[in-house]
């Protein structure tokens, strides 16, 4: 009798047990939902009885260095369905498909989907949207957003780039940038019943979005035109695959203009130009061909605008003076080679500054075997040709250049005059306003300052600018040079009226050899004295007469007779 009195005790108080753990778990879980978790469950339920929708944030403009406006925003609208409210499906369907030129069976499925979403179309036109609101048809919603507007076109467009259909920035500077111009989006959250349907007569909640900071850049609207006309001209007379054009400040690297014929239209970027519809290539490829840069993505053989770093190492050197004298019998042999000069009958007998003037191959080849590979390659450093250039666009290329153990007599008689080594053209602009504005590597750039669209608080945009590459002596010297070449030499025609004028030719073989195909080009720069605008242009394999000092140096004479009366204005 005791051990069942035990036994029934022991389990009344098992069940006890049970039941009070029971409880305390109970009341913990209540504590925990009430006073730990209740932001979030707050949170989650004013999710059920709202619905959020975006409001798009402007994107920052983009100006150029006078305030000319390169690239906008036109308001657009975005379409939308939400299933729930929707009470007259086959209305909805006739009414969009109509109004947006989209088939009915695309609407349909988007229509009569599940969701609390879903979007039919983006960037369409206010005046369409304003119909479709004005239409009143219950499940349609019309929501502001915006379109990335380019009011000149195919202006710059290998440099602005575009952006997608989210309004990010895809190629350029809209994608180097993006952080910059890119604005936070806004939000309306609206009340609904347990349905999802909008409460009507219920206030909204507005969290209005913040616009993106404007770009200001170096470009000149004035100078991008010129130059983007002298290069269509002169591409349309040669019959030329591509023209670019460079121009640049050798002082601080801003860039005033960059082309690159033909140019696409930022506003229609997927429509392909003719020039590259005809190739067997993919779209895709097309496309990236019709966008790429050529001037800071496609490495070439410079040819003999390469000279001028020839001859700054060795005046830097002191391998040579300008009245050393040599001798051009129209070749040079080196080693098993018979390498010739542009002259084939020969230039004779002519001092360094004459052998300069005439872009004289076995003057080159020469001093080049003075200086000798290892400190040739020491200026190549020194100048940032082994460096990319540190430009604010994407996409740059690297030089290729031959290893020092590499380099035998050929290689080094051959890099003396520009060709067996590759580099952009923008590294070239770069290391050649080193050797004539004192000796300082600057980093060429676009962005000058960004402005925040509501505080106006500017951010200043600063580059690193490397002193002492070359010698001021050296660099003087240069300047004189390359200002007789001009006067006197193979650059004749890229004189300028009233202006010192500076500058190189080239007229560079294409890879691979012997295939009839060159690339003619013109260095110039003014003020000879004092360079404050350098430029470069390269014709891309001009039909007939192919050489720089004939094809390209006139076109930038052109260019610099209608820009420098501009700067002399500025």
């Amino acid at each position: 009798m005791i051990e069942i009195y035990v036994f029934q005790k022991r389990k009344y108080w098992f069940v006890f047990g049970c039941f009070t753990v029971f409880l305390l778990v109970l009341v913990g879980r209540l504590i925990k939902l009430m006073v730990f978790d209740s932001e979030e469950l707050s949170k989650n339920a004013l999710n059920v009885e709202q619905r959020e929708r975006s409001i798009k944030a402007a994107r920052g403009i983009i100006y150029d260095r006078n305030g000319i406006v390169l690239a906008d925003n036109q308001p657009v609208c975005t379409i939308s369905v939400i299933y729930n409210q929707i009470t007259d499906p086959e209305k909805v369907i006739q009414l969009l498909s109509e109004k947006l030129d989209l088939e009915e069976s695309e609407i349909r499925k988007k229509v009569e989907k599940v969701s609390s979403r879903e979007k039919i179309k983006s960037n369409v036109s206010k005046e369409t949207a304003d119909e479709i609101r004005e239409a009143g048809v219950a499940g349609i919603k019309v929501d502001e957003d915006y379109k990335r507007y380019y009011p000149f076109g195919n202006l710059a467009s290998r440099v602005l780039g575009f952006t997608g259909a989210d309004n990010q920035g895809v190629l350029g500077l809209e994608s180097r940038y993006e952080s910059v111009l890119k604005g936070t989006d806004g939000t309306i959250l609206t009340l609904t019943d347990f349905r999802g349907v909008e409460i009507e007569m219920a206030a909204e909640e507005r969290i209005e979005p913040i616009s993106g900071n404007d770009l200001y850049i170096s470009l000149d609207y004035n100078l991008q035109c010129f130059a983007q006309q002298a290069a269509e001209k002169v591409r349309k007379e040669k019959n030329a695959k591509e023209v670019s054009v460079i121009l640049m400040s050798p002082k601080n690297g801003e860039i005033y203009a960059m082309v690159n014929v033909p140019e696409y239209n930022l506003n229609e970027p997927y429509e392909l130009l003719e020039d590259y519809d005809t190739s067997e290539e993919s779209q895709n490829d097309k496309l990236n061909n019709m966008w790429r840069n050529p001037v800071i993505s496609d490495s070439y053989e410079p040819g003999s605008t390469f000279k001028i770093i020839t001859a700054t190492a060795a005046l830097e050197e002191g391998k040579v003076k300008l009245d050393d004298t040599f001798s051009c019998p129209g070749f040079k042999i080196v080693e098993d080679r018979k390498i010739r000069c542009h002259k084939t009958q020969g230039h004779g007998a002519e001092t360094f500054k004459e052998g300069v003037m005439n872009s004289c191959n076995p003057v080159f080849m020469e001093i080049g075997a003075r200086v000798g590979a290892k400190t040739m390659l020491q200026y190549y450093h020194k100048l940032g040709l082994y460096e990319k250039t540190g430009v604010d666009l994407p996409g740059e290329a690297n030089s290729i250049m031959h290893k020092l153990e590499k380099i035998g007599a050929v290689e080094l008689a051959t890099m003396s005059f520009g060709q067996s080594i590759q580099i952009t053209p923008l590294q070239l602009l770069r290391a050649v306003s080193a050797a004539i504005n004192g000796g300082n590597l600057v980093t060429p750039h676009f962005a000058i300052k960004s402005q925040d669209a509501h505080t106006e608080e500017v951010t200043t945009y600063q580059y690193e600018t490397e002193e002492g590459r070359v010698s001021l002596q050296t660099s003087q010297t240069m300047r004189e040079l390359l200002e007789a070449v001009v006067a006197e030499g193979t650059g004749k025609k890229g004189q300028v009226e009233g202006y010192r004028i500076g500058g190189k030719t080239a007229t560079s073989e294409k890879l691979p050899r012997r295939s009839g195909k060159y690339i003619s080009s013109f260095l110039g720069f003014a003020p000879a004295d004092d360079p404050a605008i350098i430029g470069l242009i390269l014709i891309d394999e001009p039909e007939g007469v192919y050489y720089g000092g004939t094809v390209a140096a006139p076109v930038m004479a052109e260019i610099f007779q209608n820009i420098l009366p501009y700067l002399d204005n500025l």
